[in-house]
C-alpha cells in the first residue's frame, strides 16, 4: 500500500519556533493590490469557540441545494475598533505618524502623548497611509489591555484620507468592514511546548524490540557531514506559531443586541458574547480568547467563492 503522507520532518513551515507576538500582521502591500474596495482591510477578533450551524444551501448545482444542512462553524467576537494614529508613507518608509486619539484604556499599553494632533496639520506629499487601531476589548470581559495593530486601507489616497477623517474619534464596527463572502484568518496556533519527533513531525513508532527508544528517528543522519542537519525530525517547540487559514466563508455578521446567540451557561472557557460577532464555516487556528486578525480573501478559489449558505440557526 502506498504511503501518501508528507515526509517526516516537512519543511513547509520553517523554522518551527514560537511566534514573536500573539496578534500577527498581514502582508498589506500584496493584499491592497488584490483586494478591491474602500475602507479598512482588516479587523481584530477574539475566538469564542466552535459549534454546529444549520444553514440553507443555496449553492448553484449543489447536491443539497435548497436543503437544510449542518456545518461546523466558529464564532469570533469582534468588539469595536478605534483609530489611535495615522501613518503616512513615502517610498515604503514611515514619513509621519500622527496620534489622533487616546482613551484611558490605552494607558496600560502606551504612554499618553503630550498633544493630540489633527490630521489636517500634515501638508507633505505621501504615497500611502495606514492606521494604528486598537480594540475595545474591555467590553468583552476577556481582559483590560487593548490589542493594537497597523491596518491598511483600500481605495485611492484621497479616499483613504477621507475615510480616516470620518472615523477619527468614532467606533468602527465589524459590519462596516465585512458583511459576506470569504475572509482569511491570521492567528497563532495552540502551543504545546517541547514535544518529541512523533508528535512534532508525525514519524512512525519503531518496533517494541528496537534499541535506544521507540519514539525517535532510527538515524540522525550520516557520518559525514558530521553534524545533525536541520532536516532531521528531532524534538523541539511544537505549536504557538503564526498560521493563515484561507477562504473561510462568512455565515453571519451580527451584533449581540440584534441576535442573542449566547448559551444559558455561556460558551465553554469563554463566557458570554457582549458585543458584535461573526460566524465562520469551519475551524480557525488558536485557543479560545486568543486575538486573531480577519482580512479579505487574498486568493479565493472558484469552489469556495461559489458557496452560498443562508444562516438558519445554531445547533
Amino acid at each position: 500500500m502506498t504511503d501518501h503522507r508528507i515526509r517526516s520532518g516537512s519543511l513547509q513551515f520553517w523554522p518551527r519556533k514560537r511566534a514573536r507576538k500573539m496578534l500577527p500582521s498581514a502582508n498589506w502591500n500584496n493584499l491592497k493590490i488584490r483586494v478591491k474596495g474602500k475602507g479598512l482591510l482588516g479587523f481584530i477578533g477574539y475566538k469564542v469557540g466552535m459549534t454546529s450551524a444549520y444553514v440553507k444551501d443555496n449553492t448553484p448545482d449543489s447536491m443539497t441545494k435548497t436543503k437544510k444542512i449542518a456545518v461546523p462553524a466558529t464564532i469570533i467576537e469582534c468588539p469595536e475598533l478605534k483609530i489611535y494614529s495615522v501613518r503616512f508613507y513615502k517610498n515604503h518608509k514611515v514619513l509621519k505618524d500622527f496620534i489622533v486619539g487616546f482613551d484611558n484604556e490605552l494607558k496600560r499599553s502606551v504612554k499618553k502623548p503630550k498633544e493630540i494632533r489633527k490630521i489636517d496639520d500634515f501638508k507633505g506629499e505621501f504615497d500611502d497611509l495606514r492606521v494604528i487601531v486598537y480594540s475595545n476589548v474591555k467590553k468583552t470581559g476577556i481582559k483590560k489591555s487593548p490589542d493594537m495593530i497597523e491596518l491598511s486601507l483600500g481605495g485611492s489616497k484621497e479616499e483613504k484620507l477621507e475615510f480616516v477623517k470620518s472615523k477619527i474619534g468614532k467606533e468602527i464596527h465589524v459590519s462596516d468592514v465585512f458583511s459576506e463572502g470569504l475572509v482569511d484568518i491570521h492567528g497563532v496556533t495552540r502551543g504545546f511546548g517541547l514535544q518529541g519527533p512523533v508528535k512534532r513531525f508525525g514519524i512512525t513508532l519503531k518496533s517494541h524490540k528496537s534499541e535506544k527508544g521507540q519514539r525517535r528517528p532510527g538515524s540522525l543522519g550520516p557520518w559525514h557531514p558530521a553534524r545533525v542537519t536541520f532536516r532531521t525530525p528531532i524534538a523541539g517547540q511544537t505549536g504557538y506559531q503564526t498560521r493563515v487559514a484561507y477562504n473561510n466563508l462568512l455565515l453571519q455578521v451580527k451584533k449581540i443586541s440584534e441576535n442573542d446567540i449566547n448559551q444559558k451557561q455561556g460558551f465553554h472557557k469563554y463566557g458570554n458574547i457582549k458585543t458584535s460577532y461573526v460566524i465562520l464555516k469551519g475551524s480557525v487556528p488558536g485557543a479560545k480568547k486568543r486575538p486573531i486578525l480577519l482580512t479579505p480573501s487574498f486568493r479565493p478559489t472558484k469552489s469556495r467563492a461559489k458557496l452560498k449558505y443562508e444562516m438558519v440557526e445554531l445547533r
